[in-house]
């Protein structure tokens, strides 16, 4: 699309020209309101929950930031289509309290919702009766069973799952020929998931997990006074009787000490999965596609840096505009039926445009393999090929999918 090189301004206007007519058809058959209000519900930062580094910024608002762009975004066309975009919000401190953040937003008129929920609160959300057949679009949690046994006709993922950034670094590390993995996970609930996930993505794409094992130590260790020394000597020790490999993979969801394995392993191997060469949907190094111009929205709203969990939130309320705009209708059916239908598309700067899976909603996307501070490469790689498309060769297809409507 012509916004993905970045001509945003000549984009708009060909989009506006192109879909004028049929909005205008559309309003004469479907009369009345063309507002869609959209609820975002997050969960609010623990106070306790610390930072890895104090170079990492303390972020109370991510999520809802890229949920506001968005609006902004739907708004620049949707006031030549006569469409209007409002976003309603409520943060609530525990799952306890998704019951009455959902009342909030559907007291203020949310005809849809975005949540920023890990799963545990997501799932009470969608047992809530005041969702009613209300659409959910998940925009925080990853949990592969949300899209397979746990499945819902109403969820729609635009954050990836688990297994689409296994698989997505599991091309990279096929591509690189560095098919032979040792595998360090925690003990957390997280961790057990990741580990399932980079285990199916080895199996999947041919690649060895030669040794696993289980980072043993205390997470606070880091903090002790010259807790730096003591880990200099512990991880060469704990690698040194893994099998001859070709890349070292972590999962470490939490932080609690992956980011230490890169320099300290016994032989020189790169460090992959949560730290060290990491997949992820968005980076604040992406600057291709035009993405720099998201970028440069999203700083001079929010003053910092996007986030995948901002523009996870982003791809929600946009894929509302897009269809929106599309259809010239508003009504939450057409939107819907629209956003699953073949001709979905969205430009999600991310080189290839984003749609959604039939089977179980999830936004299929390319996943950017990235550094700390640059992009390494982009998946899916050259050579993996799908009958329908290349994105599907992240995460689950459809004939593997425990997804039933």
């Amino acid at each position: 699309m012509i916004a993905e090189i970045g001509l945003y301004p000549l984009f708009l206007m060909l989009f506006l020209l192109s879909t004028f007519q049929a909005q205008a058809q559309n309003q004469a058959q479907n009369p009345g309101s063309a507002t869609v209000t959209i609820g975002y519900l997050g969960l609010a930062r623990p106070d306790a929950l610390e930072s890895l580094s104090v170079l990492d910024p303390v972020l109370d608002d991510e999520g809802v930031q890229g949920a506001r762009l968005a609006i902004a975004d739907n708004n620049t066309a949707g006031q030549f289509l006569g469409q209007e975009f409002v976003l309603v919000e409520a943060i609530v401190t525990s799952r306890t309290e998704v019951s009455d953040g959902l009342q909030q937003l559907v007291e203020q008129g949310a005809d849809w919702i975005v949540s920023g929920l890990p799963r545990a609160a997501l799932e009470v959300l969608l047992e809530e009766p005041a969702l009613e057949d209300r659409v959910v679009f998940n925009a925080a949690a990853p949990d592969d069973a949300l899209r397979g046994k746990s499945c819902r006709a109403n969820l729609f993922h635009t954050t990836p799952s688990r297994r689409m950034l296994a698989d997505a670094l599991a091309q990279f590390l096929g591509y690189k020929q560095w098919t032979r993995w040792a595998l360090v996970h925690g003990n957390t609930d997280e961790d057990r998931l990741r580990v399932k996930a980079q285990r199916g993505a080895a199996k999947r794409f041919g690649h060895a997990i030669v040794d696993e094992s289980m980072w043993p130590y205390d997470p606070m260790a880091r903090r002790a006074e010259g807790g730096f020394h003591a880990i200099q000597r512990e991880i060469p020790v704990f690698v040194q009787a893994f099998a001859e490999h070709d890349v070292l993979v972590i999962a470490d969801e939490n932080d609690y000490f992956g980011e230490y394995f890169p320099f300290q392993t016994r032989l020189p191997r790169p460090v992959a999965g949560t730290q060290g060469l990491t997949p992820t949907a968005w980076h604040r190094a992406h600057e291709s596609w035009g993405a720099v111009q998201l970028q440069r929205r999203f700083e001079e709203q929010a003053e910092r840096w996007m986030t995948p969990r901002d523009f996870a939130a982003w791809l929600a309320v946009r894929s509302l505009g897009e269809a929106a705009a599309r259809t010239g209708a508003v009504a939450p059916e057409k939107l819907r039926d629209y956003m699953t239908g073949e001709a979905f598309e969205l430009a999600g700067y991310l080189g290839l445009p984003v749609s959604y899976r039939p089977w179980n909603h999830q936004l299929r996307q390319p996943i950017l393999v990235t550094g700390p501070r640059m992009v390494v490469s982009v998946s899916p790689q050259e050579g993996y090929l799908h009958p329908v498309s290349p994105l599907d060769t992240l995460g689950a297809d459809q004939g593997e999918s425990q997804c039933r409507f």
